[in-house]
């Protein structure tokens, strides 16, 4: 079997040299900033003048800041916040470096009440935020390097697709999705399916064979210098031949990646359990009740009262700007469908001219669009000239605030819309409605108006199903970024 044609850029080097890179880089990074912290924190607290050790107590934290500085750097290592597997993309690189610190000045902490070591808590509460801080922000800048590499098909691992014909096309889709994640899919084996054509559902990864034997997937395996296998759902091969082959990879350094036929399901709702030497999956039913639905309302109370009392100034000047620009009321309102089908009066600066919901129906009507979802009109004429600079910066919508302050809405959820577009919904679409609508959401963050309906369906779809508190915390971040660029406004 010949495969010279999906050898090209994965060659053994190649995949050494990014990992390889990319590692020393982090470990010369990691201890530039270890240093930066217990430096500053050493002189913030005790001066510059204390390295000279005229005393048994300069030594002593001197000594202690060495320390300190190689632990939290071994620390890191230790944690696998530098695997290849972390970059790039996701949290757990984040959460590693996190728990490595917290887990170090914990133990420090204790070692210092247990020998009764006075630690000054000047100098430990100046390291660890410091460092912490300059870490994670070290770590996003390398990150940001590494995904602009990836996007051009660099600092990538090959790997070869081993499923049926539907779920390994669907796997190709969803890592061509994601680059910055760094897996290239290189080819596809489809054992036991009849292969039809030299590529995958035109997706351009070739297809090298339907065999189902060991050898032979083996030999697939050796040609194509692939970095990691991915084994999807439909994959027709014995699990004894599956064992062997996670036993020949781990021999050959080659990943071996299991992709069931899970589709938006996050981290946090997957649990498993080893039955009879069997890796059992279980996925938890997503639930926004108890104490969480107590932490996402304390959290939007909190942070909407703080973002009232701080851009009241804001309001005001919006309110002059509408009200001496256009005739009509300063505030829009209008019916909105919110949790379960219940209906309330989302607000909104007014950015129309008045009586702008009268003529909606016949302009939908004019292009097209009035029997799909998310009502639309293309170069709206009802816009007024401050309503669209309202607009571009999304400035209309904080009035919103009021409205999450009064239960109606969240500062995070899918977005709300009108009875008509909620009776075009489907069955999949409805469990939008399972909780709070938001002022922004996961669609809002990856495209905006940009987006067609079923992606936007889908990302709302995947926020309803894995709600967690630090997820509205970074969709909240992505939102400031999203705004300030105006991307997909309108």
């Amino acid at each position: 079997m010949n495969h010279q044609a999906l050898l090209e850029g994965g060659t053994e080097s190649k995949r050494i040299d990014w990992r390889s890179k990319y590692s020393a880089r982090l470990r010369i990074i990691d201890a530039g900033v270890i240093v930066w912290a217990v430096m500053g924190a050493f002189g913030v607290r005790f001066g510059f003048a204390d390295l000279k050790g005229d005393s048994i107590r300069d030594n002593d934290y001197i000594v202690l800041s060495v320390l300190l500085a190689i632990c939290w750097w071994l620390m890191l290592g230790f944690w696998g916040s530098r695997e290849s597997k972390v970059l790039g993309s996701g949290s757990e690189e984040y959460k590693r470096v996190i728990a490595a610190s917290s887990w170090l000045f914990g133990f420090v902490a204790i070692v210092s009440y247990a020998v009764k070591f006075d630690t000054a808590r000047g100098f430990v509460g100046l390291a660890f935020p410091a460092g912490a801080i300059g870490l994670l922000v070290a770590r996003w800048l390398v990150r940001q390097h590494l995904s602009l590499e990836r996007k051009h098909g660099k600092s990538t691992a090959r790997v070869l697709i081993l499923g049926g014909p539907y779920s390994a096309a669907h796997l190709v889709r969803s890592l061509h999705s994601a680059p910055a994640a760094g897996y290239l899919p290189v080819a596809a084996h489809l054992p036991g399916a009849p292969v039809v054509g030299s590529s995958l559902a035109d997706l351009g990864v070739p297809v090298t064979g339907a065999e189902t034997d060991f050898e032979s997937i083996l030999e697939v395996i050796v040609d194509t210098r692939v970095d990691a296998v991915a084994i999807s759902a439909g994959v027709n091969m014995h699990p004894s031949d599956l064992r062997r082959l996670g036993w020949e990879l781990a021999a050959r350094d080659i990943g071996m990646i299991l992709a069931p036929a899970l589709t938006d399901v996050a981290g946090p709702r997957i649990h498993t359990q080893p039955v009879a030497g069997l890796p059992l999956i279980h996925v938890s039913t997503p639930k926004l009740t108890g104490g969480k639905k107590v932490a996402k309302r304390t959290f939007d109370v909190v942070l909407a009262g703080l973002l009232v009392t701080f851009l009241s100034p804001v309001f005001l000047v919006l309110t002059l700007l509408v009200a001496l620009t256009s005739p009509g009321p300063v505030f829009y309102k209008q019916e909105r469908i919110g949790l379960r089908g219940t209906t309330f009066n989302m607000l909104k600066f007014r950015s129309m001219r008045a009586n702008a919901d009268d003529e909606l129906r016949a302009l939908l009507e004019a292009q097209g669009t009035n029997t799909k979802p998310l009502f639309k009109v293309d170069n709206d004429p009802r816009i007024t000239p401050v309503g669209r600079v309202l607009r571009k910066y999304s400035l209309d919508e904080l009035p919103q605030l009021l409205n999450v302050l009064g239960g109606s809405m969240s500062l995070v959820g899918p977005r709300p819309q009108r009875e008509g577009e909620v009776a075009l919904y489907d069955d999949a679409a409805h469990r939008r409605l399972y909780v709070s609508p938001g002022m922004s959401g996961l669609w809002q963050v990856s495209g905006r108006s940009n987006l067609s309906w079923e992606e936007s369906i889908r990302l709302d779809l995947y926020y309803v199903e894995n709600w967690s508190l630090m997820g509205d915390v970074v969709i909240l971040l992505k939102t400031f970024k999203a705004v300030f660029a105006s991307t997909g406004a309108v």
